[in-house]
């Protein structure tokens, strides 16, 4: 298990990504999904308010309605930790304190709860105040309706500024950063954010933490992801030099005699203050690989052969 940050918050170390639940992954497989990862003894779910408003169809909310709707039906809200976001919602864009209020009150009666473990303010919205934003997520902590506030996809700067508004304000302060972090992108969360994170003591949960499936190895070049339904979100991590990355983990997993996943996730759980890494797992049959993480330990020379691979990819 893993603390989170400054919080008492501990946590099975694989976080499980809920973007794929009503999305790719209809309510029953969603369901079946949860089930096998709650019985292996995970407990710690990312999702957001946002999640899945991009396909046609969609408004957004469809992934915490159906955990939600888990919960209910398993009666466990509190055996598990929940945490979601707001900004990006189509009906609760952006980080005024009104928008916060009324975002988080939707994600609550989505969830079918009264508390949301960990509240992130998923993208940074310079056009408010940040003692407006930071003061609306201490209004939230203060009423029992958010126990603790993360960070997702914030500069360092804006991260130092929340912690010193925090600070002058008597706000709660955060306790997690979910910022992109993977072997195929590490900047700029290595150079820019990891300072930050020591810092303020924050926990780590990094999000495409497998390149939006690059680093499964169910793709051996560019060719194999046109025309899939991640196809958008891969574009970014294609390169030669990826695919060579992915080709060191093929050879790790192949000694190891373990998937590539597990490989890619155990190296991310081998850096500093990183938590639980966030995986989506569409069926049930995804989930061992990603849970496996939790078990394996690299070596000193697995991780050099790993970090010298990609360090070559472009920045």
């Amino acid at each position: 298990m893993a603390l989170v940050g400054s919080s008492t918050l501990d946590v099975f170390p694989l976080s499980l990504g809920g973007n794929v639940f009503g999305w790719t992954a209809d309510r029953e497989q969603s369901f079946e999904v949860l089930d096998a990862y709650r019985e292996a003894g995970g407990d710690f779910i990312d999702t957001a308010d946002v999640y899945s408003a991009w396909p046609p169809g969609h408004s957004g909310g469809e992934s915490e309605t159906i955990i939600g709707e888990w919960m209910a039906q398993r009666i466990n809200r509190k055996s598990v930790v929940i945490g979601t976001k707001v900004s990006r919602h189509p009906s609760f864009p952006g980080l005024s304190r009104s928008n916060v209020l009324a975002a988080a009150a939707a994600s609550l009666t989505r969830l079918g709860t009264d508390y949301i473990d960990i509240y992130y303010a998923h993208y940074d919205d310079p056009t408010v105040p940040l003692e407006e934003t930071a003061g609306a997520f201490d209004e939230l902590v203060r009423r029992g309706a958010v126990r603790y506030i993360g960070l997702s996809n914030y500069s360092g700067d804006r991260i130092d500024e929340w912690f010193a508004v925090a600070e002058a304000n008597g706000f709660a302060r955060p306790v997690v950063l979910q910022p992109q972090y993977n072997l195929v992108r590490r900047v700029p969360y290595e150079r820019e954010l990891a300072p930050r994170v020591a810092q303020h003591h924050l926990a780590v949960t990094p999000y495409f933490a497998l390149a939006a499936g690059l680093l499964t190895g169910k793709y051996r070049n560019a060719d194999d992801i046109h025309g899939t339904s991640r196809q958008s979100f891969l574009n970014g991590y294609v390169s030669d030099e990826s695919f060579m990355v992915v080709s060191e983990l093929r050879k790790i997993a192949t000694e190891r005699e373990c998937a590539l996943s597990s490989i890619a996730l155990a190296w991310l759980l081998a850096q500093p203050d990183i938590a639980a890494p966030i995986a989506s797992a569409r069926t049930v049959e995804q989930l061992p690989d990603l849970l496996a993480a939790a078990d394996i330990e690299l070596t000193a020379d697995e991780l050099r052969r790993l970090g010298e691979v990609s360090d070559r990819v472009p920045e």
